[in-house]
């Protein structure tokens, strides 16, 4: 049966979806982007909010017990909403610098979209990142052949995730409903709670994201114990979440959409 029969649209999320196996370059950036302000955040503090608008990201982690204490002990005071706009802005080169580099799309990646589009489905896609932090993105995406139709990044709406509006914008602009037709695969917590929200066929995607948060060679060189339990707990998080399907990476996803009930 051709996919086409059940849904018109899915929306890919960027980092840790279609590029950047582990979703690392969000990590890299914000880590650095504190360290110049004195601040060591912690891996598992820089993934916690992952999914988020970059804004609404670095806003979450001022609001951070651990953040506060120690941007208070390196900067003699208590971060401000004038801190967080410093940083963001900050962040802006740090983040294309970092993406530029990791913008490698996921094993089949490519594949999955090309065979979905043969059956008649559009391709949106969106992001925590601003337009400028995408621009390296795209381009270095664009010659590895996935451009998709349509394109939402932080900032084109008014509320980022967990919101369901980027998802709403990108359907009306392509003029897809009713919101059932969609699906929308994301490795974020945050980007999953996004389409449900909104109403879509929501898929996670455990092993390639932000819940394991390795390279695709760092995945592979664990134990077959170790890799599993990192899988499984993100798999766990993501169902949490309100994932409606929860499978490894987008490689897998023409597949089990095919082998929906």
């Amino acid at each position: 049966m051709s996919l086409s029969k059940r849904f018109d649209l899915v929306i890919f999320d960027w980092a840790g979806t279609m590029v950047d196996h582990g979703c690392c370059a969000p990590v890299l950036a914000l880590v650095e982007a504190f360290a110049n302000h004195g601040v060591s955040l912690t891996d598992a503090q820089a993934r916690k909010d992952m999914g988020k608008a970059k804004a609404d990201h670095v806003s979450a982690l001022l609001a951070d017990a651990a953040v506060r204490e120690a941007w208070a002990k390196a900067q003699g005071r208590l971060p401000t909403a004038a801190d967080a706009a410093q940083l963001v802005m900050e962040l802006g080169p740090l983040m294309r610098d970092q993406a530029a580099v990791v913008a490698t799309l996921i094993e089949g990646a490519r594949e999955a979209v090309d065979t979905l589009r043969s059956e008649g489905l559009k391709i949106a896609s969106s992001t925590g990142y601003t337009r400028e932090m995408m621009e390296p993105v795209l381009a270095r995406a664009a010659q590895q052949g996935y451009v998709p139709d349509h394109l939402l990044c932080s900032g084109d709406t008014v509320q980022g995730r967990p919101s369901p509006l980027m998802i709403y914008r990108a359907c009306a602009d392509l003029g897809v409903w009713p919101l059932s037709r969609v699906v929308k695969v994301d490795d974020a917590e945050a980007g999953v709670a996004e389409g449900r929200a909104a109403g879509c066929f929501t898929v996670g995607l455990a092993a390639s994201g932000n819940g394991v948060g390795l390279s695709a060679a760092a995945l592979a060189a664990l134990s077959e114990t170790q890799r599993q339990a990192r899988i499984e707990a993100s798999s766990r998080a993501l169902y949490a979440a309100g994932a409606n399907l929860v499978i490894n990476s987008v490689a897998d996803l023409v597949f089990a959409l095919r082998n929906l009930d």
